[in-house]
């Protein structure tokens, strides 16, 4: 654990930064963010371009209550049918059983616009702290969680700037080390199948990560096969199909989750592929599923639990010290070979 140096103690935003970013009264600002009164077209879009740049958000707590802190602690995620999020809420949960705090969890879809509107929300509440995913976010909820004046931990990922506190893995190191034994297991034609790049940022490092890996043998990704949506089984069943009708001799597919990786490896089944000395498979994040197929998927565990434990403990102020800012985390994620890589 890491931490950087100390931070002047950020404010949360006021009404009167707002005004005077906007050039008129506290009270039009007012009226305009509660969307009451009588303000014109021009003063509106004024308050509201001043409100966004700066992040304010308003805040709903009304009378005795309006200087203090709600015992929330605000969760974000991009998905609840991605089997990996559950994992890292019970570890969320259960550091913070004994403290009053409660998580209350937002769904962003993986869109940034939706992650907006999601943190705009649960900001105006006051909570105690801000847990999201990833380190990606829009110019708005860049400000709005830099101006909040809270604790917030950014999880999954550390490859990249941190806004406050992270918690996660290099997924760009998770994909090195993942080319790294595929090359070690004598495989040398590899495709990789995952989602769409723009919105998953994870699973794109980890795809720059693996390219990287195979560089260091003088090797590359052969084709690739994204989607979207849909059930991630039947996904990775046509998804392999795929790949493999335009490229039978492929001799392993890397998946970026498990899900997919599941589909394709009962594909590979039903068709008498020999796994994994025809054809190595390879997912990601070690979720509970795999336990219950006919051969246990490579994959590399993702270290989920541990994540949302750790960050809570970071709102908590679990750490001894009280709640402290800049804290990095670093968790290192393990191969767990299973049976579809080949043993040298």
């Amino acid at each position: 654990m890491t931490h950087d140096p100390p931070q002047e103690p950020r404010r949360p935003l006021t009404l009167r930064d707002v005004s005077e970013a906007s050039g008129v009264s506290e009270m039009t600002v007012s009226r305009v963010l509660r969307n009451r009164g009588d303000v014109s077209p021009a003063t509106r879009e004024r308050v509201i371009r001043a409100a966004k740049r700066l992040g304010y958000v308003p805040n709903k707590i009304a009378g005795a209550l309006a200087s203090q802190r709600v015992n929330l602690v605000a969760v974000i995620i991009p998905s609840l049918a991605n089997m990996v999020f559950p994992e890292v809420l019970t570890g969320i949960s259960r550091a913070l059983d004994d403290t009053g705090l409660q998580p209350v969890v937002g769904v962003t879809d993986y869109a940034p616009a939706r992650e907006e509107a999601v943190l705009y929300e649960m900001l105006s509440w006051r909570p105690s702290g801000v847990i999201l995913a990833g380190l990606e976010h829009s110019d708005a909820s860049r400000a709005m969680l830099e101006n909040s004046g809270i604790p917030v931990v950014e999880i999954m990922d550390v490859d990249g700037p941190a806004i406050d506190s992270v918690v996660g893995i290099s997924h760009r190191r998770a994909g090195r080390e993942m080319a790294r034994a595929i090359v070690a297991a004598g495989y040398r034609r590899i495709g990789f199948l995952g989602t769409k790049m723009p919105d998953d940022h994870r699973a794109r490092k980890r795809l720059e990560g693996f390219r990287d890996g195979l560089a260091e043998a003088g090797l590359e990704v052969v084709d690739t096969e994204f989607y979207s949506g849909g059930s991630a089984l039947l996904k990775g069943r046509e998804m392999t199909e795929a790949i493999l009708a335009r490229n039978a001799d492929l001799d392993f597919l890397y998946y970026s989750n498990d899900m997919i990786g599941a589909g394709g490896l009962l594909w590979c089944l039903d068709h008498g592929i020999d796994v994994p000395e025809s054809l190595g498979l390879a997912g990601f994040n070690g979720v509970e599923l795999l336990d219950g197929l006919p051969r246990r998927l490579a994959t590399m565990d993702a270290c989920r639990l541990e994540i949302g434990l750790k960050a809570a403990e970071i709102i908590a102020g679990k750490g001894g010290e009280g709640v402290v800012g800049g804290v990095r985390i670093e968790l290192t994620p393990r191969l767990e070979p299973g049976d579809t890589i080949r043993r040298r």
